[in-house]
């Protein structure tokens, strides 16, 4: 069948590339996108908020890596047309050796969809079978953030291998999206943990009710110390959120670094090795991350949870309607959520 495929061709202009796609392989399955969120790689690019080498090197492009969607066929059987998916970007290298040492998403033969390679926002996906995750009982609207939610599940799991043993206390610097859903996920993975938020925007951390503690920036008493920390600012906030987990921390405490920053940044090295921490970098998710996320967000109190950072904007429809979903994500203090329905 033809399929239609959005492609960003450079900042804010967008071209439909049409390409032939067979419904009939015996390896992929093919699903039509359902729900979408925006993330803020995908804006960067639509902005091109990026350095312009990057931009030349990664365009065109379909953006989008965070969706659902329906299975339109499935030549193995595995799954009903109909059935709903949660939709992996990562693509590992096929016949990747399964082992105990190294991540899918940090090898370098693997790529991902939205950043050089075409991301969700097409007609119809072509996607290797352990490429979906199937769901039921969420709304689409909370499953459209699985893949946000499994980068989340990652670190988590990440941190559970890394960290010393005593995780009494931790600290999430950042107040966004990232951080609220940290939070979320930390909490339920460790629900006798006391987490403390410390952000700059009031109104963002009254959100987050349901940890032990919160505080601006600004107000951190200095007595108080935590044994692991992840930073969850990035942009411009990467470097002070950092440095400031590196005075927050007991000795030998963990660092997960979660913040994506387009610069370099400058960190406190000296009390790093007085105290012996340990620092993290946490990026992307596997298919694992996914089934973690996916169980979790099943919990109908988390759904609810992830409905407070949720804006849902009207389905888009055409061209037109993905350049005002774009216009609105500036808008929104958390994330944009869409119905895919070209």
């Amino acid at each position: 069948m033809l399929n239609q495929i959005y492609q960003l061709i450079k900042p804010k202009n967008l071209s439909i590339k049409y390409e032939e796609i067979d419904i009939n392989s015996s390896h992929n399955i093919i699903v039509k996108p359902n729900f979408m969120a925006i993330c803020h790689a995908d804006q960067r690019y639509y902005q091109g908020r990026r350095d312009p080498k990057i931009l030349a090197k990664k365009l065109p492009m379909a953006p989008i890596h965070e969706a659902t969607g329906i299975v339109v066929a499935d030549p193995t059987g595995t799954y009903e047309p109909g059935q709903k998916v949660a939709m992996i970007p990562n693509q590992p290298p096929k016949n990747i050796e399964k082992d105990n040492i190294f991540f899918e998403n940090y090898l370098s033969e693997s790529y991902f969809l939205s950043s050089g390679n075409d991301g969700f926002m097409q007609e119809v996906i072509s996607l290797p079978l352990d490429r979906v995750v199937p769901y039921e009982n969420i709304s689409d609207e909370v499953a459209a953030l699985s893949e946000f939610t499994s980068v989340s599940m990652h670190s988590i799991a990440r941190f559970d291998k890394i960290a010393h043993s005593k995780r009494d206390s931790v600290v999430i610097v950042g107040d966004g999206s990232l951080a609220y859903v940290v939070a979320t996920s930390l909490h339920y993975t460790y629900p006798d943990m006391k987490i403390t938020v410390i952000g700059r925007n009031p109104e963002k951390l009254r959100m987050f009710n349901f940890i032990e503690n919160t505080f601006m920036s600004n107000e951190v008493p200095e007595s108080l110390k935590f044994d692991h920390g992840f930073e969850c600012a990035g942009g411009q906030g990467s470097e002070s959120a950092i440095n400031d987990i590196i005075d927050y921390l007991n000795p030998q405490g963990t660092i997960m670094i979660m913040g994506v920053s387009e610069n370099k940044v400058s960190i406190n090295t000296r009390d790093v090795l007085e105290k012996g921490i340990t620092i993290v970098g946490s990026s992307r998710s596997g298919r694992k991350d996914f089934e973690q996320a996916i169980e979790m967000i099943s919990d109908k109190q988390i759904q609810s949870r992830l409905k407070n950072i949720i804006f849902l904007e009207e389905d888009v429809k055409t061209i037109s309607d993905i350049h005002k979903v774009f216009a609105t994500d500036l808008s929104t203090p958390f994330k944009t959520v869409f119905k895919w329905d070209i």
